[in-house]
């Protein structure tokens, strides 16, 4: 029995325990108040430690950087049952049914879930929980669930151990794969029931996932591919079978904190993002922006380290002149302006967003400028020029664009242009130009890359031919998985990478798909596609946020973590996921730079 008090004995498998290279996910816990006292029931934290977890309380604290800092240490957050919430939350007035509200825990679990949410991190929410998920994310609970017009009795006073109805879950969820084994053959899974509010939307991140048998909502789940859950009833008190949807959060959490650990070590770079179209409705870009899908806060949340943002200039249709296709409100300029003019506006508008945030951003030119910047906590942001209609006819003006910082041309946009025919053109040259030949050439002797995104076939070809250096795609998709005339064919990526060009996976929902919406999952398949094609080394991501990029679990910057997620899914390696996030881009840069 003295063994049992002996500190030193216990010490040594905490001793061993330290040269182990596993790490157990940081479980966050959201606790409970009770007069003066943070309380939490162990069943929570001890499911949590049984899944394979490290527990970490959370007390109710509304202070926003606290609530960022516990962010910054758990790979995973449990939101736990209790109290009603105040209606007010909500915009409602109590109702006569109303229980017991828990002023002192409102706030804090609203932000922290949404700031969770923000971040991508995996989350469960049980009971009250599940009615957090909802409240602060723009779904909503009814305050007492006689409004439902239900008929079971949702609140039983039997044993918490005792399951007391079942529910029915649906087959194509994440829900029903945690509890395939424990369903009945009709789709059953046995619950407890002690609540008497409930979900009444599930707003547009969820949908729903398991009812009871009057119709209840018992379980909602990410409409997003998103590690995120909630239930109804309490499986914290269900013991082994209850297990599951913890190991679940475990899983997920621990993939998670891989994924936090690859961005730390890898560099994480979108080749192509339209944000200064945004200028002229004004852009805080140190501001969580709503209209806008990259700014520093959601950049920092969704750990990119690199931008690069376009002067996109739109080509004027017959008739048309480019002054009168482009809004310069939001400069200080009267005159009408030119194409060289206008990306210059756009250039001079970037860096005064950088100076303005220069302690958190900077400019970069070279691949060495990106590492640099990583290493001292700094974004980049490489800038680009969409549309070779900024050369005019003068071919100096990429001696400037160059000086400038420009790291790439795409030669044309929507309609063919002096240098080259476009995807959507007409076949005006038939190619590249002699104009486009030189333009070429001058980008060559520059270490300009030359993009040709958005380019006609015989342009691509034409391009491949004449430039000295490999060319890239800045955001192109694959026409063999969806037919449009600005992807590339099999054979376009095969003449690509046999050059030692990248093609950039993008975005936009109908490069991805012919019909319908596309998600993550369709981009992560032309990636796939592109690889099995090209090989690893000529890949790459190149969004098209705020140029109609994104989609549901790649919707901004702050989800781009989830694109690494997905990687690691298909068990990439890191070396692989080096390549994809970047690797093969600076590739290219370095050797368009050094063979100049």
């Amino acid at each position: 029995m003295l063994t049992d008090y002996n500190l030193e004995s216990r010490l040594q498998p905490a001793y061993a325990a330290l040269l182990k290279k596993s790490r157990r996910p940081v479980i966050g816990i959201t606790s409970n108040f009770e007069g003066e006292d943070a309380t939490l029931r162990e069943r929570y934290y001890r499911q949590i430690v049984d899944a394979g977890g490290t527990p970490f309380i959370i007390p109710p604290v509304a202070d926003e950087e606290v609530i960022l800092d516990t962010l910054d240490r758990i790979d995973g957050l449990l939101l736990t049952g209790g109290a009603d919430y105040n209606p007010l939350w909500a915009g409602e007035q109590p109702s006569p049914r109303l229980g017991h509200i828990n002023a002192v825990r409102d706030l804090p679990e609203l932000l922290i879930t949404r700031l969770a949410f923000n971040r991508q991190l995996p989350m469960l929410g049980i009971c009250r929980g599940i009615q957090t998920l909802v409240m602060a994310l723009d779904g909503s609970v009814v305050q007492d669930i006689s409004e439902l017009n239900a008929t079971l009795q949702h609140s039983q006073n039997a044993d918490r151990t005792e399951t007391t109805h079942c529910i029915t879950v649906c087959e194509d969820s994440t829900l029903y794969n945690i509890y395939r084994e424990r369903l009945t053959t009709d789709l059953q899974l046995p619950v407890n029931s002690f609540h008497h509010q409930a979900v009444r939307s599930t707003g547009p991140h969820f949908k729903v996932v398991a009812t009871a048998p009057d119709g209840i909502i018992e379980a909602i789940e990410s409409t997003e591919y998103k590690a995120v859950m909630g239930v109804q009833w309490h499986p914290e008190w269900l013991g082994e079978e209850g297990l599951p949807v913890f190991r679940w959060l475990v899983e997920e959490a621990d993939l998670f904190a891989q994924a936090k650990s690859l961005h730390d070590r890898v560099l994480t770079l979108d080749s192509h993002c339209d944000t200064p179209m945004f200028f002229p409705q004004g852009v805080s870009f140190n501001q969580r922006e709503k209209h806008v899908l990259v700014d520093l806060p959601k950049m920092m949340e969704g750990r990119q380290d690199v931008v690069t943002m376009v002067a996109y200039l739109p080509q004027p249709k017959e008739g048309k002149s480019f002054d009168e296709m482009v809004d310069t409100r939001w400069t200080n300029t009267q005159q009408p302006v030119t194409p060289s003019v206008y990306a210059d506006l756009i250039f001079d508008k970037i860096e005064e967003m950088i100076r303005q945030n220069q302690e958190r951003v900077a400019l970069a030119r070279t691949p060495q400028d990106l590492l640099i910047n990583k290493a001292a906590g700094r974004k980049s942001v490489m800038i680009g020029i969409e549309n070779g209609l900024a050369i005019e006819d003068n071919l100096d003006l990429l001696n400037h664009y160059a000086d400038r910082g420009v790291v790439y041309v795409t030669l044309c946009h929507n309609g063919d242009n002096d240098i080259c025919d476009s995807a959507r053109g007409t076949q005006t040259h038939g190619g590249v130009s002699d104009f486009g030949r030189k333009v070429i050439a001058r980008m060559n002797d520059l270490g300009l890359m030359v993009d040709l995104s958005h380019a006609a076939e015989t342009s691509f070809y034409d391009a491949l031919e004449l430039s000295r250096h490999p060319i890239v795609c800045s955001h192109s998709n694959c026409r063999t998985l969806c037919d449009h005339p600005r992807n590339l064919t099999d054979d376009q990526l095969r003449a690509l990478a046999r050059k030692g060009g990248v093609a950039q996976i993008t975005l936009y929902n109908g490069f991805l798909k012919k019909d319908g919406q596309a998600t993550i999952l369709d981009a992560m398949d032309h990636l796939k596609h592109a690889i099995d094609i090209m090989g690893i080394d000529h890949v790459g991501l190149g969004t098209d946020f705020d140029g109609d990029g994104g989609v549901p679990g790649l919707a901004d910057s702050s989800e781009l973590i989830n694109f690494t997620r997905q990687l690691l899914r298909r068990r990439y390696s890191e070396d692989d996921i080096r390549k994809i996030w970047g690797g093969n881009w600076l590739r290219v840069m370095k050797q368009v730079k050094i063979d100049r």
